[in-house]
């Protein structure tokens, strides 16, 4: 399957990557994250440990890796008008928690707003990019919050 866009193309900024790192453990991680992005208005709408699940499942051996599903009702619903309902294909917009190493935790997050665009799911035009632009600001402000190395 040839992809439609070149992935290699594709720089950090244009999916809205966002990564911060975390001294702490990953119980500690997960609670400052979810307060960091509660502060900023978000809440959050589902989570779960996808190593637990993985090594539950299959045996997979995984370091700790959890999953917040997070979700500013106002930005959604904007974005649910603006892209004709499609990008609720997306929702909830994951926040991602997984230990480097012992005390050591990643915290990353991509734009499901930017890549929604991108993947043609969302128009191209000043409603959606004023969307962008003002969840870009609440997705700062969390990172914002969190207390990074």
């Amino acid at each position: 399957m040839t992809l439609p866009i070149d992935p290699g193309a594709i720089a950090a900024g244009d999916i809205g990557e966002e990564r911060a790192t975390l001294a702490m453990d990953h119980e500690a991680a997960i609670e400052h994250v979810r307060e960091a992005f509660t502060a900023a208005g978000f809440g959050v709408a589902t989570e779960f440990s996808a190593s637990a699940m993985l090594n539950e499942k299959i045996d997979a051996g995984r370091d700790p890796y959890y999953v917040l599903g997070a979700c500013n009702p106002a930005m959604a619903d904007r974005a649910l008008d603006a892209s004709d309902k499609r990008i609720g294909g997306l929702f909830p917009c994951n926040v991602v928690i997984w230990q480097e190493e012992t005390g050591v935790q990643t915290v990353y997050h991509v734009s499901i707003m930017r890549i929604a665009r991108l993947l043609g799911m969302a128009p191209e035009n000043e409603e959606m990019a004023d969307i962008i632009a003002d969840t870009g600001e609440l997705v700062d402000e969390a990172f914002g919050n969190l207390d990074t190395e």
